[in-house]
């Protein structure tokens, strides 16, 4: 009979462990999953992301050895959610950066407005399409697959149950957002010199001739000539976003 209390007491402690590590784990990736591209978009329904999360925990879970927790009962549970969103975080920056892009670019050509509602997000339809575009070229690269090994690599970065430094933390985000907007400028940067020279023409025309209403003329053929570019320089700008996402992804802790 003890020898059967001890096993029982034996297994007890197996399984108290085993779900305090699935916890742990649970708790990183989950927060990670609320804010990956593709997983974390508004359109997704909660039983989705939840299911997902619990799909990745089940992968990441066995190649995550059990490690030594500092003493204390809501530490270790806050690091593990902090870790997750700074992972989640530095993916999600991409997207709003490719959004951020489209709405510039919609701005200088006068589409700001043009079915501005048809997304889950407001936001103009030079956005819209940029970000579909994007999360539909995550999903082709191989994203996915690459943020569930991130996930696991992230223990060798941020070991389980430490807060990272508040000052690093601090530095890190504040590089990871002036790049991201550096590149949203960058990629909108054809739409605004093209609206730009456009405009100037535009008021060189206005100036030599006074009686013609320039607005009713140029206003279509700003939309059609953003239209235009659009349409050419969608591939490119994807393209420089596509290399930006890799190299967040082989850095998710760089800073730029």
């Amino acid at each position: 009979m003890n020898a059967v209390i001890a096993q029982l007491s034996e297994l007890s402690g197996l399984a108290e462990g085993f779900i305090r590590h699935m916890a742990l784990v649970f708790l990183r990736v989950g927060a990670a999953v609320a804010l990956f591209p593709a997983l974390g978009e508004q359109m997704v329904p909660q039983r989705v992301k939840l299911a997902a999360a619990l799909a990745v925990t089940l992968v990441v879970a066995p190649a995550v050895p059990p490690a030594e927790l500092p003493p204390g009962l809501l530490l270790p549970f806050a690091a593990e959610a902090a870790a997750g969103l700074v992972l989640g975080f530095g993916l999600r920056l991409m997207i709003l950066g490719l959004q951020t892009a489209g709405t510039i670019a919609a701005q200088s050509v006068s589409l700001a407005q043009m079915f501005a509602g048809t997304g889950p997000e407001p936001q103009p339809i030079v956005a819209n399409l940029l970000v579909l575009a994007g999360l539909a070229l995550f999903v082709a690269m191989g994203g996915l697959e690459r943020a569930v090994a991130l996930l696991i690599l992230s223990y060798d970065l941020m070991p389980p149950g430490h807060l990272p430094a508040p000052a690093d933390l601090a530095g890190w985000g504040l590089g990871r957002i002036a790049s991201v907007f550096a590149l949203a400028f960058g990629l909108a940067a054809p739409f605004v010199l093209a609206a730009l020279l456009y405009n100037l023409a535009l008021g060189a025309i206005n100036r030599a001739m006074p009686q013609l209403m320039v607005s009713f003329v140029g206003a279509p053929a700003l939309t059609l000539g953003g239209l235009a570019l659009l349409a050419l320089a969608a591939p490119v700008l994807l393209g420089v976003w596509r290399a930006a996402m890799e190299a967040a992804l082989a850095a998710p802790l760089g800073g730029g």
